[in-house]
């Protein structure tokens, strides 16, 4: 039962992020960010929600194996887990920033620090779970499309 706890707290904590995600990003998609000029491989705004809700699953996941693991050293784990809070923080963050705030260049630049710590992240979970680690991949790669389109969005606007 403790197992199944920690594996609903794990997804409930990713995907809790993503929902805070939205308080920034849902009310500027229809008023600001439909107005801005987009890059050609932009894709249509459904695509989103469902994206990230499978990213945030998988993140969920992977926290959940570093989180159980019974082997790694509790250090080990503890540090991955600490990166991996860090990168969900500035994740939400992203979203202030962009949608908040309406700030596309600042976005980007949070966007690095986001990409860059999602790596560091994915490096510790490695030490501990190299499945976890695997299950990051998707993630870091979309988040490269994504600062694509923030930079994009930046210069066009």
């Amino acid at each position: 039962m403790k197992k199944f706890l920690t594996f609903i707290a794990s997804i409930g904590l990713c995907e809790g992020a993503g929902f805070l995600g939205t308080f920034f990003t849902t009310p500027a998609i229809p008023a600001w960010y439909a107005n801005l000029a987009k890059p050609d491989l932009a894709p249509p705004n459904w695509v989103f929600a469902p994206v990230w809700t499978t990213l945030f699953f998988l993140m969920g996941v992977a926290l959940y194996l570093v989180w159980t693991h019974p082997t790694a050293p509790s250090g080990d784990r503890n540090r991955a887990m600490t990166l991996f809070g860090g990168q969900l923080i500035l994740n939400i963050l992203w979203s202030g920033v962009f949608f908040g705030l309406e700030r596309p260049g600042w976005a980007l630049l949070e966007i690095f620090v986001l990409w860059w710590s999602i790596l560091v992240t994915i490096m510790a979970f490695r030490k501990v779970s190299r499945p976890a680690a695997w299950l990051l991949v998707p993630y870091i790669l979309w988040v490269s499309f994504a600062a694509y389109l923030n930079y994009s969005i930046w210069v066009l606007n």
